[in-house]
């Protein structure tokens, strides 16, 4: 699935949180349709069987609960997508990443492995802790393998993993800096690799048990680079034009707006950092301006008479972000929110919910399979289309719906992180109840403004 991930160290971030966002997007041609739901482990399957392999597996008598958001329509399976489990662990599944002939080659993908369809189902309900997370996902790997190139996010309230995997069965995994942030676009990311401790301390790195033969028996190291500083992305990613115009331009300008003083480099450069240092701490807002990003202020954003050569960030075929936030300052009940928002992220704001309850409301956990304005992905997308087609008229007011709606959903967290009188789920309706109503009143401008701008419009009229 062509997606773009965010990953941000508890000490790069603006109040201490870790941070893990992800684009879903769909293919070309395609718009899946999706809603945001909690699984309760009453609902949560005994056995699990994938609709796209014929991958089946047992599951663990002793599920938690847990959010994610799935695709309406079951025809391709559930694609869970992202969420965060009742003990405050949050997984992000899947971006899907490059490899290369030689990779593939030593270790063939699985066509009855397991895929972005089924990763989220099988790990997130059975997990302590981020590390935990890489551990069962790996477990599961190297017994069904997979049958694409995927990387996965792991967050607790202080670590982030990523785990990327390598062939069918191979995986890596490596811990976020805490003072770092990831960025990823659908390409092998992580560089530097240090077996010495994938095979020690574990503090940093983990891998499959047979990665270092695999690595020699079949001649990866081709740059000759010792296993305690290993170049990964050399060994395991590609370099190919496609990449140039559809994934490094992502990650360059993502990093060009955090680190806009101190990084300089290419849209199209193959040695982009897996991780920096950002130049200031990372916000919410920061976080969603990066998935919603088309280019700005560049020759190539297709706003502005650009050329279109390259993968936006923020592209139609967004079809939800998510980024998990774990607030270590907060009460364990009140710790995670999961920012949402679906459709076109360009033209989308995000809702933050409490993740720490047994269902959600209405407007986002009840999307239907036709157009209806009062679900929350309906209206997004008849948004996103509005604004795109007459971009000049409709983008200030759409701004101004961001803008007032990101300020207000950071009043009602901070009245109710302090609030122990009400029930979390109230407060999520709360939040819903103000979320359709702007959305709503944006919508009604925006019809109203591409009606006026319609190709016949006439200038006289009979009054």
């Amino acid at each position: 699935m062509p997606c773009t991930t965010i990953l941000v160290g508890k000490k790069a971030s603006y109040d201490g949180s870790t941070l893990m966002a992800r684009n879903d997007d769909s293919q070309a041609g395609e718009l899946n349709i999706k809603k945001c739901v909690v699984i309760k482990p009453e609902e949560q399957m005994k056995q699990y069987a994938s609709v796209l392999s014929a991958f089946k597996m047992d599951l663990p008598e002793d599920p938690m609960r847990y959010t994610c958001v799935p695709n309406v329509k079951k025809d391709r399976g559930i694609w869970a997508g992202a969420g965060i489990n009742e003990v405050n662990v949050a997984m992000s599944a899947t971006e899907t990443i490059t490899s290369n002939p030689r990779v593939l080659g030593a270790d063939p993908l699985c066509n009855d492995g397991i895929g972005e369809e089924d990763m989220v189902v099988l790990v997130l309900p059975y997990i302590h802790s981020a590390r935990e997370g890489v551990l069962r996902l790996a477990s599961i790997l190297e017994k069904y393998g997979t049958y694409e190139m995927n990387g996965i996010g792991f967050q607790d309230v202080d670590e982030i993993w990523w785990l990327e995997t390598i062939g069918g069965h191979h995986w890596i995994a490596k811990r976020v800096p805490d003072d770092r942030y990831v960025i990823m676009a659908n390409q092998q990311g992580i560089d530097s690799f240090d077996f010495s401790d994938a095979f020690g301390n574990k503090e940093n790195h983990m891998c499959h048990p047979d990665m270092l033969n695999f690595i020699k028996d079949n001649f990866l190291n081709s740059t000759g680079s010792s296993f305690e500083n290993f170049n990964v992305r050399e060994a395991f990613g590609s370099k190919s034009d496609f990449d140039k115009v559809y994934n490094t331009p992502r990650v360059w300008y993502s990093q060009r707006y955090l680190n806009p003083n101190s990084y300089i480099d290419e849209p199209e450069s193959f040695t982009l950092p897996w991780s920096l240092t950002p130049e200031s701490l990372i916000s919410i807002e920061d976080v969603k301006y990066v998935l919603s990003s088309h280019y700005q202020h560049t020759d190539v954003d297709p706003y502005n008479n650009g050329s279109n050569k390259y993968r936006s960030v923020g592209i139609n075929r967004n079809t939800f972000v998510v980024c998990t936030q774990l607030r270590p300052y907060c009460q364990k009940d009140r710790m995670a929110v999961e920012w949402l928002a679906f459709a076109c992220n360009a033209f989308n704001t995000f809702i933050p919910f409490y993740a720490n309850v047994t269902s959600l409301p209405s407007y986002i956990q009840d999307t239907p399979e036709i157009v209806d304005s009062n679900s929350l992905f309906w209206a997004s997308r008849m948004i996103g289309a509005l604004t795109d087609s007459h971009y000049a008229s409709c983008h200030p007011y759409v701004e101004q719906y961001q803008l007032k709606v990101q300020s207000q959903m950071h009043t009602f967290l901070s009245q109710f992180d302090k609030d122990s009188m009400h029930d979390l789920k109230d407060k999520n309706q709360i939040i819903s109840d103000y979320m359709q109503k702007e959305t709503t009143l944006l919508l009604n401008e925006l019809l109203f403004i591409a009606c006026n701008e319609m190709k016949n419009a006439f200038s006289r009229s009979d009054g």
